[in-house]
């Protein structure tokens, strides 16, 4: 009798510890849900440990996280967020999440390219600024150029009329000049 409350102790103290775990993976997802400007799911399955190894330096260097969690553990952080409208029909089989903090892009157009040359690795689902956007709006996504780009080419554009305006009076105080020279 003694060794089967001793069995069943340490069950009830194992089952309080997982109980523990997946409360504070659930915190750690909500965290990284709400600090997030994108969540990108896709289906990795059948990349192998080279290609997926790719995947996340090239994910990496761009400042997206990529993490596999539990679907169900996924599932229960956004619905504590009140993201969960939709999002459980694209949490099914294995499921990566990249983590967007900086450019609401990224993510999606790292993957899409990625998914181009690796046709093994599918574009799920996304959430943008908590808007749940499906595959054909994520590979939409993708095509947004970054946030430095398009930075660039509004400047670009606010450069160029200035640039010519400064090329027109330059070339007129040299068509006066060569007009008072040959007077």
């Amino acid at each position: 009798m003694y060794k089967q409350l001793k069995t069943v102790r340490r069950w009830t103290e194992a089952m309080n510890n997982n109980r523990k775990i997946k409360e504070q993976k659930v915190a750690e997802i909500k965290e990284k849900l709400e600090k997030s400007q994108a969540v990108i799911l896709s289906s990795y399955q059948g990349l192998t440990v080279e290609e997926d190894t790719q995947l996340r330096k090239t994910l990496r260097e761009a400042g997206v996280e990529y993490r596999v969690y539990k679907n169900t553990l996924v599932t229960l952080a956004a619905r504590e967020l009140g993201m969960d409208a939709g999002i459980e029909q694209y949490l099914e089989g294995p499921v990566s999440i990249a983590f967007g903090y900086d450019d609401a892009t990224a993510p999606a157009r790292i993957l899409n390219d990625f998914a181009k040359d690796h046709n093994k690795l599918e574009l799920k689902a996304g959430i943008v600024e908590g808007k749940l956007f499906d595959t054909a709006e994520v590979k939409k996504l993708a095509t947004i150029p970054s946030k430095e780009v398009l930075i660039a080419k509004l400047l670009g554009s606010i450069k160029a009329p200035l640039s010519n305006l400064a090329y027109l009076l330059s070339a007129i105080k040299d068509q006066k000049e060569a007009a008072e020279s040959a007077e």
